[in-house]
């Protein structure tokens, strides 16, 4: 049986799936159209909220070295994601990785889990976008029945009808064609990125010295938590980590670490890519480059505009803009944040639906969904089936509720993509690599243990949520996938589906 669970997808057999004519996907995507990408879902609401939080609580001024720490964290593991998918340019990212390398029940764990986590993902960043765009239209005297305008607030039915819409379009736009994405990608993220240039040029006009004394903060030890919201190093080892100080600085290092998180979606785009060897490695890095700058810029002018321990939690950067006299800042940052939020949305759902096909393709998963359109050769069943069934969760739960996205899928999927660099660097040192991770075993190690440092980090409520969900994924697993396989012996290969030839 467990020759079954770890049998493994050679990396020739994974890209001559992707040129059978009913599942294969339109190659049309350029280093620049993954870079937009990766800068789409990248920035968020997280750029105008998460950089003053950090400061104000952790770490103070220097909350901008924490970016840095935390951009380090994501290029080794970008690093090791660029080898793979230029080596292995096929849809799905970690999961496709994991399948060539550590083997099926490997590959079905993460990409069960990315599916979860990229679905939820899409769902509170559409929720996010519907509670923008009421307010904007509160300010203009426009206001939604109670019924339509979601569940928080909501005194009977609830449904919110903008957040629905949203995803119901997106999807559409994916479905005709992943050249059309692109091009509305690129127009979104640049009304995006300038606002935040012109956020971080007007900002720096009022930026005064005195607000970086002291630069880095006297150390305040914190008391550590006994309950299932503490991070489960607390649990396990009684330790708490401390605010401000030195420590405080790696202690906001884990926690601006996931407004990095995005950059992986690139590689699930890897299969539609005209040169994957080439654009590939260079849409994953020059996006995380971007973003680490843009991070480090804003949090810089939010820390020098307005004293760390003065700054709002919930909207730092508009606020200090209000305190120079300058309010009219805080109506152009929720308009970037909505247009922001529009591209996160896309790009989460782009994601997530390569994983799906990849998985369909590969037979873990009905082949019903592995179909492309005939004329636009997008994963079209598969993208509306998740794109109707995240518009019905988006418009019935609350923003509380879907707030409680875990991150520890992606953290995990770092870490397997990490070790599968290493393993096929062993097991098939003689496949072609365009890009190939520096100092390895060294890079891929120090990625392992920085996922696994941050995933001890997260609440203990996250481990169990994600011990549940995985329960699930192998029961679905070994009732369905193991045997539906295209790995799966010939003798036992279900009815209906043509034998798998030989790689």
């Amino acid at each position: 049986m467990s020759s079954t669970l770890f049998r493994t997808k050679n990396v020739e057999q994974s890209i001559q799936d992707t040129e059978e004519p009913e599942h294969a996907l339109k190659k049309s995507l350029s280093a620049l159209d993954l870079t937009v990408f990766g800068v789409g879902v990248i920035i968020g609401t997280g750029i105008f909220v998460l950089t003053g939080t950090a400061a104000k609580n952790t770490a103070g001024p220097a909350v901008s070295l924490s970016f840095v720490m935390a951009g380090a964290v994501c290029a080794l593991a970008a690093l090791c994601y660029a080898e793979f998918a230029s080596t292995v340019p096929v849809a799905g990212s970690a999961y496709t990785f994991s399948y060539a390398s550590l083997g099926e029940l490997p590959a079905w764990t993460i990409g069960w889990d990315l599916v979860l986590e990229l679905a939820l993902g899409t769902a509170v960043v559409a929720v996010g976008w519907s509670g923008y765009i009421h307010s904007l239209l509160d300010n203009w005297g426009w206001h939604l029945p109670e019924a339509l305008g979601g569940r928080d607030g909501a005194t009977g039915f609830g449904f919110d009808i903008l957040a629905a819409a949203l995803v119901l379009l997106l999807t559409a736009i994916l479905v005709v064609g992943m050249k059309v994405s692109a091009r509305v990608t690129s127009v979104v993220v640049g009304i995006k990125v300038a606002v935040v240039l012109i956020v971080i040029i007007a900002g720096a006009f009022f930026v005064k010295g005195a607000n970086y004394d002291p630069f880095i903060p006297k150390e305040q030890p914190a008391t550590a938590g006994g309950s299932l919201k503490a991070p489960l190093v607390q649990l396990m080892f009684g330790w708490a980590p401390s605010h401000f100080g030195v420590m405080g600085i790696f202690t906001a290092a884990s926690v601006v670490f996931f407004a990095f998180i995005g950059f992986d979606v690139v590689a699930t785009a890897a299969e539609e890519t005209r040169n994957p060897q080439r654009d590939v490695p260079r849409g994953i890095l020059g996006s995380l480059v971007i973003c680490t700058a843009l991070y480090v810029a804003v949090s810089i002018v939010v820390t020098g505009m307005q004293k760390y321990s003065s700054l709002s939690v919930e909207a730092p950067l508009a606020d200090a803009f209000k305190t120079t006299g300058h309010p009219w800042f805080a109506g152009l940052i929720s308009f970037g944040a909505a247009v922001g939020l529009t591209t996160v949305c896309m790009i989460l759902l782009l994601g997530q639906s390569r994983v799906f096909f990849a998985m369909s393709r590969d037979g873990l998963l009905p082949r019903f969904f592995s179909q492309t359109h005939p004329k636009f050769r997008t994963p079209y069943r598969s993208t509306i089936l998740l794109g109707v069934v995240i518009a019905v969760v988006a418009g019935f739960t609350s923003l509380s509720e879907l707030a409680e996205l875990v991150n520890i899928g992606t953290l995990f999927a770092f870490a397997v993509v990490a070790l599968s660099v290493i393993i096929l660097r062993r097991t098939r040192p003689d496949l072609p690599r365009a890009f190939r991770t520096p100092l390895v075993p060294l890079v891929p190690v120090l990625s392992v243990l920085a996922s696994l440092w941050l995933m001890l980090n997260l609440p203990a409520e996250t481990w169990l949520r994600f011990a549940i969900w995985m329960l699930i994924g192998f029961v679905v697993y070994f009732l369905y996938g193991r045997s539906h396989s295209r790995l799966a012996p010939r003798g036992h290969t279900p009815a209906g589906q043509p034998p798998r030839p030989p790689a």
